[in-house]
């Protein structure tokens, strides 16, 4: 489990990112790279990390569902997911 301070960093660089994209856009569309580097450096989408939705966690994450490895086992066997069922053959 993540701590809170970390998922709170994370969402704020998420709002940063949505924020400047449009500036950022425009910036390197005009190939203005001196402007550009005085956009916050948060504001940089690759600083962004996939994290479990529920805990936080940024290691596993399962991109189509937004959780974790672990998470999704848990809800996968308890029936939690639609269509997700343990494999057999």
């Amino acid at each position: 489990m993540a701590k809170e301070s970390i998922k709170a960093r994370e969402v704020k660089r998420q709002r940063m990112v949505a924020k400047y994209a449009a500036k950022r856009a425009a910036l390197k569309a005009a190939g203005d790279y001196i402007a550009l580097q005085s956009i916050p450096r948060n504001a940089s989408p690759v600083r962004l990390h996939n994290r479990c939705n529920l805990d936080g966690r940024p290691k596993g994450y399962m991109r189509q569902f937004g959780i974790s490895r672990i998470n999704f086992r848990f809800m996968a066997l308890n029936g939690l997911i639609p269509g997700v069922r343990k494999a057999s053959w």
